[in-house]
């Protein structure tokens, strides 16, 4: 017998309460097989914090727990037309961007977001030292040419974003998150969130910044270990409390927090690095497990409070 469901308004299937639906994050980035970033990463974080993944393939890796061999990147067409084929059906409140593996594919999701401009952009550049110097440069370029303009927040590494965006600096130390900021809003982007600045100690800074502030920072002690996958964890986690409603200044510290505790209940699943623990409130017997991402938006900012900016926003 066939049952049909009708939209009643206790039916958890209707699709028209979009207030009773978990935000929407669409996120680009490449297949990770080994579980430990990449799209694998961003889904299981999205939906660990209360959101519902909207995943666009952009490319895969090649790759192990320990290190990536290659990556195949998928045509620019192709990617482009998964985006818009769901972005015509789902409402999207926000967009990641990880590594997509091209030139092309970048220039595909830059022309995308143009169409979205009451959406922000979070933008994330990992380490691309695995990769061929010969692609690095162009997709660098065209990163920072074509997907910074659109972007509300670069999310990235301190030697990473370093060697990217002032590659010529020549002071006697090392730039600050302002400078890097500065370097970024040059390119079009307003927010700029730098971690892993070396501190004193056993301690690193992270830190949210705009060229004219310091919004503020978070220190953290380090792990005793190696870890793939932190810092799509972070970015993705990012997204979708920005997705929530959260203001970016609040966004950054719960996503810090839970980045935290990731990497405190991180484990090795093969022979190589250790890979955050995306889901620990999870685990049976967790004391913690009240400590879980809660899926609605954190409070509110107030009338002075650091409110989360679209990514068309002007600086």
């Amino acid at each position: 017998m066939t049952q049909t469901l009708t939209n009643t308004p206790n039916n958890p299937l209707d699709a028209a309460d979009e207030t009773a639906n978990p935000a929407c994050v669409m996120v680009f980035n490449a297949c990770d097989p080994s579980g430990a970033g990449g799209l694998t990463a961003d889904i299981a974080t999205i939906a660990s914090v209360g959101g519902h993944p909207v995943a666009v393939v952009t490319g895969a890796y090649i790759r192990d727990t320990t290190q990536i061999f290659d990556h195949y990147s998928f045509d620019d067409e192709a990617v482009a037309e998964q985006a818009r084929a769901v972005l015509e059906d789902v409402p999207i409140q926000a967009i990641k961007v990880g590594f997509v593996g091209s030139p092309e594919n970048i220039s595909a999701i830059a022309a995308l977001t143009t169409d979205y401009t009451d959406l922000p952009v979070i933008s994330y550049m990992p380490n691309l030292s695995w990769w061929q110097d010969s692609l690095i440069d162009p997709y660098l370029d065209a990163f920072g040419a074509l997907l910074l303009p659109q972007t509300t927040l670069l999310v990235g590494n301190h030697s990473t974003l370093w060697r990217w965006l002032l590659p010529d600096w020549s002071h006697d130390h090392s730039p600050s998150a302002r400078d890097l900021a500065a370097a970024a809003a040059e390119l079009g982007t307003p927010f700029t969130l730098v971690t892993g600045i070396p501190l004193p100690g056993q301690f690193v800074d992270n830190v949210l910044a705009s060229p004219l502030s310091v919004v503020n920072n978070s220190p953290f002690e380090l792990f005793d270990a190696t870890f793939t996958g932190a810092g799509d964890t972070l970015s993705a986690a990012l997204a979708a409390l920005l997705a929530c409603g959260s203001d970016l200044g609040e966004a950054c510290n719960e996503a810090l927090s839970y980045l935290d505790r990731c990497l405190d209940g991180g484990f090795r699943p093969g022979m190589g690095h250790v890979v955050p623990d995306r889901m620990f409130w999870a685990e049976p017997g967790d004391e913690d497990a009240s400590e879980a991402p809660a899926s609605a938006p954190l409070d509110p900012p107030s009338a002075d409070g650091f409110a989360q900016p679209p990514h068309d926003l002007p600086h």
